[in-house]
């Protein structure tokens, strides 16, 4: 099975909110892959938005992100898009 890890930096103003949670499990059900974000002690199931809240991952904070499976590399390169691009939010 493919596994892929990154570690990216939160680059949004307001870090892994619960819009950007939703829009990121929204992205990660669209891949054949388990995603998962770990934060230092903490990790979340990119399926689940509360999850990824629980986080508490803030703008500059860095998160690993491993992607297993058959989609493990489209989603982990969609993920890291999302992330790059501020969840899409106009700071």
């Amino acid at each position: 099975m493919t596994q892929v890890e990154k570690q990216v930096t939160i680059v949004n103003k307001l870090g892994l909110h619960a819009r950007a949670a939703t829009q990121l499990v929204q992205l990660a059900n669209q891949f054949d892959a388990e995603i998962t974000l770990v934060k230092g002690e903490k990790q979340a199931n990119a399926n689940s938005v509360l999850g990824l809240m629980m986080l508490e991952s803030h703008q500059g904070e860095l998160v690993n992100i491993i992607s297993e499976g058959p989609d493990a590399a489209a989603a982990m390169d969609a993920i890291e898009a999302l992330i790059a691009k501020r969840f899409n939010e106009s700071e």
